[in-house]
């Protein structure tokens, strides 16, 4: 027997979706009481620079999940308040690379540590096994539908 019968609200994406959205929640009110004036979503674009400086849109659209449209309106926000810029790329004049300022730069320890503190406020009381079972579990579950 499948193991899809699921009664309302038990489907994987109405709980993951939950549990996301309260993260992101926390996440943007923790950003907020520092002081910072960056969202979540632009958070996650200076996240993913942060790891290695200097990515295309498309880079940054794989790995955000997002579309261009709702990447370039990101990019062009950050720009704006100096914490990226965009370069040509030498080898292919087409590429636009998204580059951190050094304003950015100094954002990363900040927010990785606010970051931190929100997963902490979010796993109280769950174990390590616990978590291990879940990301299992989500993995298994994205790699069936990828």
């Amino acid at each position: 027997m499948p193991n899809n019968q699921f009664k309302r609200g038990e489907l994987y994406s109405v709980i993951t979706g939950m549990a996301s959205t309260a993260v992101a929640r926390r996440l943007q009110k923790n950003f907020r009481q520092a002081g910072l004036d960056i969202t979540i979503e632009q958070w996650s674009i200076l996240y993913h620079l942060w790891k290695g400086d200097c990515l295309s849109q498309q880079e940054l659209c794989n790995l955000t999940f997002r579309d261009k449209p709702s990447i370039t309106r990101l990019i062009d926000n950050l720009e704006k308040q100096k914490l990226v810029k965009r370069v040509a790329s030498k080898e292919d004049r087409r590429i636009n690379l998204v580059c951190l300022t050094e304003a950015a730069q100094e954002l990363q320890d900040k927010t990785i540590e606010i970051a931190n503190q929100t997963m902490n406020e979010a796993l109280v009381n769950v174990s390590k096994e616990e978590i291990e079972l879940a990301k299992g579990v989500l993995h298994k579950v994205y790699d069936n539908l990828k």
